[in-house]
């Protein structure tokens, strides 16, 4: 299997709108709305998203062409499954804890 690369970051605000308001005007970015609680960031540079959530660290998002090898492959290399693999529009993936404590997830989209 190839490397994995970071394609996407996941933003968490229990403020949404007020977020997205803020990285507008201080970034310049654009938003796609995904229901009430999730918008997908545009022209940031990399994927990116901002989730109506707790505020907690950002999620780093790696993309796979195998998902399933990608898997296998960060679960024997030690790290802790958070969410099996799930659906959601656009692709699959799964969740997971590094060591070190870094929370991460990798995503196909198959």
């Amino acid at each position: 299997m190839k490397n994995l690369q970071i394609d996407y970051v996941e933003f968490y605000s229990d403020t949404l709108e007020q977020t997205q308001d803020f990285f507008a005007k201080a970034f310049g970015w654009d938003f796609v709305d995904y229901g009430p609680d999730y918008r997908d960031i545009q022209g940031a540079g990399i994927g990116g998203g901002i989730e109506r959530s707790a505020p907690k660290a950002a999620l780093i998002v790696l993309l796979a062409d195998d998902l399933q090898a990608a898997y296998e492959q960060v679960s024997a290399a030690g790290a802790d499954i958070t969410a099996e693999i799930f659906d959601f529009p656009g692709g699959r993936r799964f969740e997971f804890i590094a060591p070190g404590g870094m929370a991460m997830a990798v995503w196909s989209k198959d």
